[in-house]
């Protein structure tokens, strides 16, 4: 099987992967091993503070130029954070392909952060913190992760709190960029139509004058955590739930498994499990789904739904017979083989968008240092047995807490 990806590696570690792909358009992103799980307990929200940071100014360029130099080429610069990596991204011309590598290397390297814009940026985060305040369907899920992963930086939310925010400055994102922006932890992924020997020449251009710095710490592992039920009287129109446990970290191989069983009971399809039962059967919910979302050691599995206030006991009665009937009835062979279908069918459809391929093999190969071909990935979703994901079910959804907005 032909791999996907070609990879390089410059001499400070900063590593690279390439897909050449026909098209007039370029994606490429700077993804570090760095977020919200790397901060020290003076710092929360440091991380995303950091990302907003990087663009209010370089020793090259002024906040408007860094904003305009590729928009005016018609093309995207942008940034995100999570709880464990920060990732500059940008989308232009093929032709625009270096221009756009140097802006990210501008703004990864040389950012200046002044004071000005940094007081100027606080305002646009307060108030992102206050907007997802408004939104309890986005509250919970910070909330129960605080719960679930209590005692550990996994706990804390990516946007932080106003109170440190108004401590940070320009010397704060100077020492946690240091610490933990280290070039080992450093991947420059790209797609475009050119060849990897052009995206290592560019790479080395903009990225290899750094010089080679290592991460000095580890992350701590979260202590374990008792299973809890807590119901908060939040006065909402409607009752919002979250179900959900610990699961497998990124690395583990029940990973796999793991993520087809939450695809079989609340995936985006219309068709699964809790969307036939809550919603089209019974009507009791617009909203219901599951996600899976894997960490460097750990993982989390969270089932939420909303609902009328008087719907909630039959909801989570709903749910709760879902989870045991995965625990203690193996799937049928044909159920088997159509989930594993759609499954495939989802992922192939997911990686027609070259940013979000772009995006993923990137932090794939951050993480593990090289990236499965989708005929592998395949392989590997072909070869999961019924007995495999009843073993998962039964580990997972035995000892699931609960958190409720009402």
């Amino acid at each position: 099987m032909k791999n996907e990806f070609e990879t390089y590696r410059l001499p400070n570690g900063i590593r690279g992967i390439h897909r050449q792909v026909r098209g007039n358009v370029a994606h490429c992103a700077l993804v570090v091993n760095a977020g919200t799980r790397d901060e020290l307990p003076t710092e929360h929200g440091l991380a995303h503070f950091t990302e907003h940071a990087f663009f209010k100014g370089t020793r090259r360029r002024r906040a408007w130029q860094v904003n305009c130099r590729l928009e005016n080429l018609g093309g995207e610069l942008n940034a995100f954070t999570t709880k464990e990596d920060t990732t500059i991204h940008a989308t232009t011309l093929k032709g625009d392909f270096s221009k756009a590598a140097e802006l990210i290397a501008d703004i990864a390297f040389r950012s200046t952060f002044p004071d000005r814009e940094l007081e100027r940026e606080k305002e646009v985060i307060r108030d992102e913190i206050n907007t997802y305040k408004d939104s309890p369907a986005d509250l919970i899920y910070d909330t129960f992760e605080e719960m679930l992963f209590a005692g550990s930086e996994l706990g804390h939310n990516i946007l932080g709190t106003k109170q440190a925010l108004a401590r940070f400055d320009g010397d704060a994102i100077r020492r946690f960029r240091e610490r933990t922006h280290t070039t080992d932890q450093m991947v420059f992924s790209s797609i475009g139509n050119f060849s990897v020997r052009t995206a290592e020449a560019v790479a080395a251009r903009y990225f290899g004058d750094q010089p080679a710095t290592l991460r000095r710490f580890a992350r701590a592992v979260p202590p374990p955590c008792t299973p809890f039920e807590k119901i908060v009287d939040k006065h909402t129109h409607q009752t919002h739930c979250l179900t959900g446990a610990r699961a497998y970290g990124i690395d583990e191989q029940k990973r796999l498994p793991l993520a087809l069983l939450v695809n079989i009971l609340g995936g985006p399809s219309a068709n699964s499990l809790l969307n036939m039962e809550l919603r089209e059967k019974h009507g009791l919910s617009y909203n219901i789904e599951a996600s899976y979302t894997p960490y460097g050691d750990c993982g989390i599995v969270a089932v939420y739904f909303s609902s009328d206030h008087g719907h909630m006991e039959q909801c989570i009665d709903l749910l709760d017979r879902q989870l045991g009937r995965l625990r203690t009835e193996p799937l049928t062979a044909r159920r088997l083989s159509m989930a594993k279908k759609q499954f495939v069918a989802q992922l192939a459809i997911s990686m027609e968008g070259n940013e979000g391929y772009m995006l993923g093999a990137g932090k794939s190969f951050l993480t593990h240092d090289e990236v499965d071909t989708m005929e592998q990935v395949y392989a590997k979703i072909e070869a999961l047995t019924a007995a495999q994901l009843a073993e998962v079910a039964e580990a997972v959804f035995a000892d699931m807490s609960r958190l409720v907005y009402r």
